[in-house]
């Protein structure tokens, strides 16, 4: 019904009191609002809703935090996320340096090498930081 405890309980108000639908949850018939229609009924049914609805946002929270610090201790170990890099094209030593000493423009290079320009742009940046360029 959502994603957190206010949002759980606002999506069941909306439907249980405007929309005067009711709600039956097969595997916990405390949450079953066709039968106790009575305060005690709607009681019921509210206090079962928020609790789960707590439940399942702390556990939502754990999981957020242990995802976290298993990504961190990944990254630790020198795990690498994400797709691997496109080995650079032969010619791009020389492409690079016709482009860096401005005889062809970034998008005749890029051309040259056979990938977007974007791409061409990126890689000269992080080939030029790597004592290359």
């Amino acid at each position: 019904m959502g994603r957190n405890y206010e949002e759980i309980l606002e999506q069941w108000r909306i439907l249980t009191k405007e929309k005067q639908v009711d709600i039956v949850v097969l595997d916990m018939p405390l949450l079953d609002t066709r039968r106790g229609k009575d305060l005690v009924g709607t009681f019921l049914s509210d206090i079962v809703l928020q609790v789960l609805s707590f439940v399942a946002e702390n556990e939502r929270t754990n999981i957020r935090q242990r995802q976290a610090e298993g990504i961190a201790a990944a990254k630790a170990r020198g795990v690498r996320f994400g797709r691997p890099s496109a080995p650079l094209p032969e010619n791009f030593d020389s492409v690079y340096k016709k482009w860096k000493a401005g005889k062809i423009t970034g998008l005749a290079a890029a051309k040259e090498c056979g990938m977007p320009m974007a791409s061409f742009r990126y890689r000269a940046d992080i080939y030029e930081k790597s004592g290359h360029g």
